[in-house]
């Protein structure tokens, strides 16, 4: 009962943590509900998180981050018509925000829907929210549905990389260096190497500690380059450095998606998922990815 309540004390330390900089500009009540609200989640009172939540959209309407977390909260709840109507608005307000419309497909697969049923409620046609499709369908190995959105994005460096890794995956997948895709890969010429500029700014930044500047740097070069697992890595790792470990789980953890072969890259972000689910209290977790640094898996 000791180490449960510890651990559900450590969590509600690095969920305030983790929405200091977003409540800063609320009132007290809002961030007290929001806080509060976070913190029912965080133990399953599912019913007493949306109240709270509720609360926090009477107090700010427009607010897109408590229409995601409502979204989250009835989704884990399992009201999934409700889960639906906040994941589109968070959508709508947000429509570039990656978390957002992986969320809303996770709302609409459990219905055994679609992101195609509701393409008129949604700004579908955002080239940043195709992006982010392409790369949700690429994660869960749906290649054609990838690649049918990769279509219509004509002398794209990001459709040729992400369909370069599509090969790359289908041919792991199948052992065979037959090439079954019909979306050819050119390579592309580049005068200059913006994706090492981007690399080595991160790790002079990083040899620094400069977690806050690092934050912001490396998420702009995953705003950039959506399939660098290294960014993914440097973005969580900025977040565990400035206390935004729950945010640094999901992050680190969509790394995982796009390694094939780095031992040393992978095992730096298990480093990296240890100490945010440490940090999180959440034990099980943190020592399953210590584990596998460990055995090298």
């Amino acid at each position: 009962m000791i180490q449960k309540t510890y651990a559900q004390e450590e969590e509600k330390i690095d969920v305030e943590q983790s929405a200091e900089v977003f409540l800063e500009e609320y009132t007290d009540e809002f961030q007290e509900n929001f806080f509060e609200a976070l913190k029912q989640k965080g133990i399953q009172n599912y019913d007493r998180a949306i109240s709270l939540f509720l609360e926090c959209k009477h107090l700010e309407p427009t607010n897109s981050v408590v229409d995601y977390e409502l979204a989250k909260v009835n989704f884990l709840d399992k009201q999934y018509i409700r889960a639906q109507q906040y994941a589109v608005e968070a959508l709508n307000a947000q429509p570039t925000d990656y978390w957002h419309l992986e969320l809303l497909l996770n709302i609409l697969e459990k219905q055994g829907s679609n992101v195609n049923t509701i393409k008129q409620n949604i700004p579908f046609l955002n080239n940043k929210l195709q992006e982010n499709l392409a790369i949700i369908y690429f994660k869960r190995k749906k290649y054609k549905d990838a690649l049918k959105v990769l279509e219509d994005f004509e002398n794209s460096q990001f459709a040729t990389d992400l369909a370069q890794k599509i090969s790359d995956s289908i041919q792991k997948r199948t052992k065979t260096q037959t090439t079954v895709l019909s979306h050819e890969v050119k390579p592309s010429k580049k005068e200059d190497d913006p994706l090492l500029h981007y690399k080595l700014k991160i790790e002079a930044l990083l040899e620094k500690r400069d977690y806050k500047q690092m934050e912001q740097v490396s998420k702009e070069a995953l705003d950039s380059y959506p399939l660098q697992p290294y960014f993914y890595f440097a973005y969580g790792k900025a977040l565990n450095g400035v206390s935004k470990s729950l945010k640094a789980t999901e992050v680190l953890e969509s790394a995982l998606d796009y390694i094939l072969d780095d031992t040393d890259l992978t095992n730096k972000i298990y480093i990296e998922l240890s100490k945010a689910y440490t940090a999180i209290g959440n034990t099980s977790k943190a020592n399953e990815y210590s584990n596998k640094i460990k055995s090298g898996l």
